[in-house]
């Protein structure tokens, strides 16, 4: 008898643990952001992002993404979302946060401060060296997405231009997989085309998403948008399947699961998050666990 994961529900605990636990081929796909390297300090232990190199804050995500690969289903797919970090950040310990009094982004010292094989205001180039561990891992690259921020954060920079986009790179777990392209197809401008590409008036979505940052109220550092969320979940998932996301954070990929017919499953380390998906998705119908559940 095949094993059935309840859906819907958020999960308190380590995400490799959890992931563990899960069937074979269980998920139909996976949207996540995991929290970037050395930009933040949650306050939780075994929190991924912490690590002392970049090169451990890889190889722990690629084991990570590992078990993910076993449990996906064979025409499963990864949307991940991943941000760059820069070398000789220094110390944090002037600057303030109103929401966390332990200094910006929850860290007195950054750990981007010194860094092997880079120089001090060396960009560090974090979602390629992950992109291609999980090529040689066994995962098909199938897209390099550009997460173009149009109200993108000034930043204090004069000798270099400010950053107003992320990566979202679209794995698969075999060669053939789930892809609906046109439930995010775009609408054509060439009338000629209109009649040929088979989509009636629409174009096939492009590599580069505009999709503005929205401010979010939780105490939640890194929301990403409800639009960036949907649009993966869309293309990579059945209606009625189920989308995880081990980095759950305030619950935006669950969010937009069950507003688009599908199911999820966050993992999420941090309880506070895990109250604040709560609230945000659904509330009182939503349950709060420590382990899987199977049918």
């Amino acid at each position: 008898m095949e094993n059935i994961i309840k859906p819907n529900i958020i999960i308190n605990n380590d995400c490799l643990e959890t992931l563990k636990e899960l069937p074979d081929e269980s998920i139909n796909c996976c949207v996540t952001s995991p929290p970037y390297y050395g930009l933040r300090d949650y306050g939780v232990d075994n929190q991924v992002g912490r690590e002392e190199t970049p090169e451990k804050y890889i190889e722990r995500l690629v084991e990570i993404f590992a078990e993910l690969y076993r449990v996906l289903k064979n025409d499963g797919t990864l949307w991940l979302n991943i941000g760059d970090s820069y070398c000789g950040t220094g110390s944090k310990g002037n600057c303030t946060d109103p929401k966390n009094p332990m200094g910006r982004n929850g860290q007195k010292v950054s750990l981007t401060h010194n860094v092997a094989g880079c120089k001090h205001k060396d960009l560090i180039g974090i979602p390629w060296l992950l992109a291609f561990a999980l090529r040689y891992d066994g995962w098909y690259l199938r897209s390099n997405i550009i997460w173009h921020k149009g109200n993108a954060m000034p930043e204090n920079v004069k000798d270099r231009p400010t950053r107003s986009y992320e990566h979202i790179f679209l794995f698969a777990k075999s060669k053939k997989y789930y892809y609906d392209a046109l439930s995010i197809a775009e609408p054509a401008a060439d009338k000629k085309r209109k009649r040929k590409n088979g989509f009636s008036g629409l174009r096939n979505c492009r590599d580069m998403w505009t999709i503005n940052t929205v401010p979010y109220k939780g105490e939640h550092f890194a929301a990403f948008p409800l639009l960036l969320a949907q649009r993966c979940i869309l293309a990579g998932c059945p209606e009625g399947g189920i989308v995880i996301d081990p980095f759950f954070g305030s619950g935006t990929t669950g969010l937009a699961a069950v507003k688009n017919g599908r199911n999820y499953i966050g993992i999420e380390i941090k309880p506070e998050n895990c109250q604040l998906a709560k609230e945000r998705i659904g509330g009182n119908g939503i349950e709060i666990v420590q382990n899987i559940t199977i049918l």
